[in-house]
């Protein structure tokens, strides 16, 4: 592992954004050191400690960090299509389509399954032997959480080629009119009462952010404009908090009316805007740090299992906390002067105990070779879009259930775990199935 890191390290051209790859897994890590720190755990039950101590939540402002990634994703995803147009023999953009498809997700879903998958059985042992209560149960139903992030990623490669180009055609102007039809979501769901549409804004407000990062691979999100991005956003949406009905918290709260995350808001577009100007004023000091070696080598190996430790984090979490109540430890109550003492020694052993986790799964993340195809663009769009809605809808109804029917509504359907499974499980086989190998 350590030989292949520093060969890839070196072999880094000198043309690469290191500065995109630091992004994606800053982001990602900040994720998950945002829900080790928020999980209340207590013998009665899982709470949320923003809810605890509500002060904290303009933390939220930091490290709700998810546009980054978002942004990051759409830099990544011009780049990769324009070059396999380039490479295209003429007339075959389908094939094109197909092959980016498969080669974005193959990345992303290779670990999701094998998690889906592992996860999914041990679900079904417990239940099957009588289980399912107290932490498990809630585990069950926690672990998954996490997959709704993997849906609008796979909608955003889904949706890159007709938006890149837009993009190509009217630049700023396309992230403009998807930030516009945010303003119009939010001012339909608010002002007018209109049932339904703030989901709408799961499309607009990602996308928007999305679209960012093809101006950022055009060049096109310079000093000025990322001071202007950063200073806007961050006194609109502070803004939107103090004088609409946007709540304080970035993230989603227990029990709020209204949520800035599920759906999004205008007041988390806003947020994302001032989160993009700030890490573009970052740039130029931040790339010459990532000219160091050894800096730049622990980039490229917490590149290659970022998604991994994603996945997995949170069971890590749960495993520490089972392993603490199981040995009688006493579990503090939340934000009291105990439970932060006992913060440090939490947060090591889940980082241990994912550190184990992706040593175990971290083969499903290494890219496969590339091969040439001869694709399906209609049937790759299934595919994916049936991914999407599986990794969804199992995000909102967890493992817990599983042999009583439990179900979540998913865009106003009932869906059960087992049909989420086999929704992502077959739209992965068609986006490898439209994306196969030429005779």
């Amino acid at each position: 592992m350590g030989s292949s890191v520093r060969e890839l390290a070196g072999a880094t051209p000198a043309t690469r954004d290191r500065y995109v790859d630091l992004l994606r897994v800053a982001s990602l890590g900040a994720v998950v050191l945002g829900h080790w720190l928020m999980a209340a755990v207590t013998p009665d039950g899982v709470g949320n400690l923003l809810a605890v101590v509500p002060a904290l939540q303009p933390l939220t402002w930091l490290l709700q960090v998810m546009p980054v990634f978002f942004f990051v994703g759409g830099f990544s995803h011009a780049l990769s299509y324009r070059s396999l147009l380039r490479k295209r023999p003429e007339g075959s953009e389908d094939s094109v389509y197909s092959a980016f498809l498969r080669a974005r997700l193959q990345r992303l879903l290779r670990p999701t399954m094998v998690f889906v998958l592992v996860w999914g059985a041990a679900a079904l042992l417990v239940q099957l032997l009588g289980g399912g209560g107290g932490l498990t149960g809630v585990t069950l139903r926690m672990v998954t959480q996490p997959l709704w992030f993997i849906g609008i990623y796979l909608a955003m490669v889904a949706f890159t080629p007709p938006l890149l180009r837009l993009h190509e055609r009217y630049g700023w102007g396309a992230f403009a009119g998807l930030a516009g039809a945010a303003v119009a979501v939010d001012v339909l769901r608010f002002a007018a009462g209109v049932p339904y549409v703030e989901f709408l804004n799961f499309a607009f407000v990602w996308l928007a952010v999305h679209q960012l990062g093809f101006l950022r691979a055009d060049g096109r999100i310079r000093l000025r404009r990322a001071a202007l991005l950063a200073g806007g956003g961050l006194v609109t949406a502070a803004a939107l908090v103090a004088l609409g009905p946007y709540p304080l918290s970035m993230v989603g709260m227990p029990g709020e009316k209204v949520s800035n995350m599920a759906p999004p808001t205008l007041a988390l577009l806003a947020h994302g805007l001032w989160l993009v100007g700030a890490v573009e004023l970052l740039r130029a000091p931040a790339a010459r740090l990532l000219e160091r070696p050894r800096v730049w080598r622990t980039v490229v190996a917490a590149n290659g299992v970022a998604m991994t430790a994603f996945l997995w984090h949170l069971t890590a979490m749960f495993g520490v906390y089972g392993a603490l109540l199981a040995l009688d430890v006493d579990l503090p109550e939340p934000a009291s002067a105990a439970w932060w003492t006992q913060v440090p020694l939490r947060l090591a052993l889940a980082a241990a105990l994912t550190a184990a986790l992706v040593a175990a799964f971290r083969t499903f993340e290494r890219p496969a070779a590339s091969t040439p195809v001869q694709g399906h663009g209609p049937l790759a769009a299934l595919g994916a879009t049936l991914c999407l809605l599986g990794v969804l809808g199992l995000s909102m109804v967890g493992f817990g259930g599983l042999l009583d029917g439990r179900t979540a509504l998913l865009i106003a359907i009932p869906v059960s775990a087992p049909a989420a499974v086999a929704m992502t499980l077959g739209g992965w086989l068609l986006v490898e199935r439209a994306g196969r190998r030429v005779p």
